[in-house]
């Protein structure tokens, strides 16, 4: 798999996390440990997204530098960078 590809499925992967732990810390919002878990995949995913975008480019419009033109339909969106 390509370095693109390994920090995308990282970034999949905490992400999928993420969610799982917001569903559970919806029905237990005391939980300490759940929310340290949360915290620690948050910077996580944080990290993963900042690497991704530095090396490949944004994943989500809101990650693109606009300060200029719109330039988020420039390139190739993240999935389908892969195949090309």
């Amino acid at each position: 798999m390509s370095q693109r590809g390994e920090l995308l499925q990282k970034v999949q992967q905490y992400d999928f996390m993420l969610y799982e732990l917001q569903l559970y810390l919806n029905s237990h919002p005391w939980c300490k440990s759940a929310l340290e878990t949360y915290k620690k995949y948050k910077k996580m995913s944080d990290d993963a997204k900042k690497q991704y975008t530095e090396k490949f480019g944004a994943l989500r419009a809101e990650d693109t530098n606009t300060e200029s033109s719109w330039n988020w339909i420039d390139s190739p969106w993240p999935w389908e960078r892969e195949a090309n």
